[in-house]
C-alpha cells in the first residue's frame, strides 16, 4: 500500500512537473525541428554554450524577428544563418523569435577585467549607448540585450559593425567607427560583465 502510494505521488509530481513543457511543446509541437537545429549552435533554448554563437535564449522578440529576415534577405549575411533563414516563412520566424525570447537569459558568468571594465564603461558614455539599449542594456523591442552577452561575440559584432562587414544597422556601424579597437573590447567586457 505503502509504496502505491509512493508511486501515485511520484507519477502526479512527474504530470505536475511536465505540464508546462507539454504546453510549450503544444504551442511549439510545429517548430521544433528547427528549434533543434538552432539550439544546435546557440545551445539549448538559446542558452549558448560557445562564445563563438551569442545567448538568443531570453533576446529581444522582434529583434531575433528582424534579424532572421535580414539574415534571409543577406542584409546581414552569414555563412550558416542566412541560408537556414533563407528557408523560413514569415510565420516561422515570428514563432521562432517568440520561442526563444520566451526562455530565460542564462548567467555566462564572466567577470571582466576591471581596468577593462571602466574603460567600457567610459566607452558606453560617451557612445551614449543606455539611449537605446537602456540603462541596464536589456534592449527594448527592435533594441537588442548586450548585458550579460559573450564578449567575444560582442567584440566580433561591433567590429563587423565598424568595417560594414555587418551592413544592417546603419546608425551602429556608424558609431562604431568612433571607437578605436582598444575601446570596442572594453565596451565588450563591460557588457558581458553584466
Amino acid at each position: 500500500m505503502k509504496a502505491r502510494s509512493v508511486l501515485a505521488l511520484a507519477f502526479g509530481l512527474g504530470l505536475a512537473l511536465t505540464a508546462p513543457a507539454a504546453a510549450q511543446d503544444d504551442k511549439y509541437a510545429d517548430s521544433r525541428d528547427i528549434i533543434a537545429t538552432c539550439n544546435g549552435c546557440h545551445g539549448p533554448n538559446g542558452a549558448s554554450q560557445d562564445d563563438a554563437f551569442p545567448i538568443i535564449g531570453g533576446q529581444q522578440l522582434h529583434y531575433l524577428y528582424v534579424q532572421l529576415k535580414d539574415f534571409a534577405a543577406r542584409r546581414r549575411d552569414h555563412e550558416i544563418m542566412s541560408p537556414i533563414a533563407a528557408k523560413l516563412h514569415r510565420e516561422q520566424m515570428l514563432k521562432l523569435a517568440e520561442f526563444y525570447s520566451e526562455q530565460a537569459w542564462p548567467n555566462i558568468g564572466f567577470k571582466g577585467d576591471p581596468a577593462e571594465v571602466a574603460r567600457g564603461t567610459t566607452a558606453a558614455d560617451a557612445g551614449e549607448c543606455t539611449a537605446c539599449h537602456l540603462g541596464d542594456y536589456v534592449g527594448n523591442s527592435r533594441i537588442p540585450r548586450l548585458a550579460g552577452q559573450y564578449p567575444a561575440y560582442l567584440e566580433k559584432t561591433m567590429q563587423d559593425l565598424k568595417t560594414k562587414a555587418r551592413n544592417n544597422a546603419a546608425t551602429m556601424s556608424s558609431l562604431m567607427v568612433t571607437f578605436s579597437d582598444e575601446d570596442i573590447s572594453a565596451l565588450a567586457e563591460f557588457l558581458g560583465n553584466m
